[in-house]
């Protein structure tokens, strides 16, 4: 991943991230998760509960975006 990376979702929960990040890596993109500070505090990010983020490169945002409203509809 490069220095410059951009959200492209905030899910509720690890696995929706998860199928989230599948579904872009099968499309060729590269993404990561991790705790977001929607609702700082909740839990400290201890737990597989709690909402995250899904980021990609800022080269690709646009094509995940498209890709994730696509898979949306």
């Amino acid at each position: 991943m490069s220095d410059q990376l951009v959200r492209v979702a905030i899910v509720p929960n690890e696995p929706a991230a998860d199928m989230l990040c599948a579904l872009l890596r099968t499309e060729g993109i590269r993404c990561m998760r991790r705790v977001t500070d929607v609702g700082a505090g909740a839990l400290d990010g201890v737990a597989p509960i709690g909402s995250r983020e899904v980021l990609v490169n800022a080269e690709d945002a646009e094509r995940a975006r498209e890709l994730l409203a696509a898979g949306s509809s």
